[in-house]
């Protein structure tokens, strides 16, 4: 033992608990929200705009990381949610497709075709190139039209249960992206490569 004695290793008798015993041990003092009422999102259409932006930059930036990979690693089944990293970044222009150029705009009415189109399924990156333009075409003009009013409207998701509105389906395509560019980061870093920046401040603050 050194002269300042034993170590207590013990953990404070917050931590040594199960978490359900303490209910504020992960979540501090914050107070519960406020239940989503329909006008939830706090987006205004300039950070509308500059939230797309930011969308659009980050899948860019993996999308070109993704074919500067052999063919063979990008498509290679490596047990996530949707097996590859191309087969992921797919998947991201899926949501945004279904979300801000049909849900938003009312066209609901139309997701079963659109479900059964072949292009939405790309398996070559020439298809992909094809595919995520006609994606991003789409939804910058339908962001570029947003105003207050839409971006509080209400809108309804068949598969999305609850009161939400413009704004918050554009958050979640936003936070969506997010999550499964996390599963395409820990892809990388499985093949000990480094993935491509994706946080707000890397990608918007310029060289």
């Amino acid at each position: 033992m050194g002269a300042e004695g034993p170590v207590n290793t013990a953990l404070p008798p917050s931590l040594s608990r199960p978490a359900s015993d303490d209910p504020t041990l992960y979540a501090g003092r914050w107070p519960e929200p406020e239940p989503m009422d329909g006008i939830s999102s706090p987006l205004t259409p300039a950070t509308a705009r500059w939230l797309t932006d930011y969308n659009a930059r980050v899948f860019a930036r993996y999308a070109r990381a993704a074919r500067r990979l052999p063919v063979r690693v990008a498509m290679a089944n490596r047990g996530t949610g949707h097996l590859s990293i191309f087969r992921t970044l797919v998947h991201i222009l899926n949501v945004h497709e279904v979300w801000m150029v049909y849900i938003v705009p009312g066209r609901t009415a139309e997701l079963p075709a659109l479900f059964q189109r072949t292009d939405r399924r790309p398996t070559t990156w020439q298809g992909f190139n094809a595919y995520s333009r006609s994606v991003w075409s789409g939804v910058t003009a339908e962001v570029q039209r947003l105003t207050p009013a839409k971006l509080a409207r209400r809108v309804r998701a068949p598969w999305m249960p609850g009161r939400y509105t413009v704004g918050d389906a554009l958050l979640q395509t936003t936070f969506e992206q997010a999550h499964h560019l996390g599963e395409i980061i820990g892809l990388y870093w499985q093949r000990n490569r480094e993935p491509p920046d994706m946080t707000w401040i890397d990608v918007n603050r310029g060289p």
